[in-house]
């Protein structure tokens, strides 16, 4: 897939995974850490407004649109009648980075955390018949054979997946380089 250590997020509807997710971004960050994320939508999905003109692009017939101003780019691909991408295709467009959190994609094979709410769309757990899943996070007491983590605990969260993907280990002057210096932790950095 790639060569950058990933790391999955899965659960059923509403059982935590983004605010897992964006909790973890922010945890690892604060580390040091350079995050990308995915995110899998079985719904349909635009990120762009009508009326503006690289939406005009888009309904004019491009396949690629790249939107880019001082502040960030986007580059929004049209499938017209492709197949949505698998996995393995997306990761190699994002830009280099410490660690990738995917959410969502719960039948792939990358290692995972499962997501447990009591509020879950369904309770059904998927670790069971999902050998990728490496831990569960809860926000109710769970009896299984894998590590078990409070949904809160992110700060043991993000220790088990540095772990898990050997990042644990790695000095800041290994981590990705970004504005052509290596990324510190802004508490120790002079």
């Amino acid at each position: 897939m790639t060569a950058t250590p990933i790391f999955g997020i899965t659960g059923w509807k509403n059982s935590g995974k983004t605010t897992l997710t964006v909790k973890l971004v922010e945890e690892l960050a604060r580390r040091g850490f350079r995050i990308s994320t995915v995110k899998h939508a079985h719904h349909v999905f635009d990120i762009d407004t009508p009326g503006t003109d690289s939406f005009r692009h888009r309904m004019a017939g491009a396949s690629e649109v790249m939107i880019v101003s001082g502040n960030r780019w986007a580059l929004m691909h049209e499938l017209r009648e492709e197949d949505e991408p698998p996995l393995d295709e997306i990761l190699p467009r994002l830009s280099p980075c410490d660690l990738i959190l995917i959410e969502g994609y719960k039948r792939e094979g990358h290692p995972k955390i499962e997501c447990r709410r009591r509020e879950a769309r369904k309770n059904e757990p998927l670790s069971p018949r999902d050998p990728s899943i490496r831990a569960i996070a809860a926000d109710m007491p769970i009896e299984a054979t894998l590590p078990v983590f409070a949904l809160d605990d992110i700060s043991g969260l993000a220790d088990f997946i540095l772990k898990e993907t050997g990042l644990d280990n790695r000095p800041d002057t290994e981590r990705t380089e970004e504005r052509g210096s290596a990324i510190r932790d802004p508490q120790t950095a002079a």
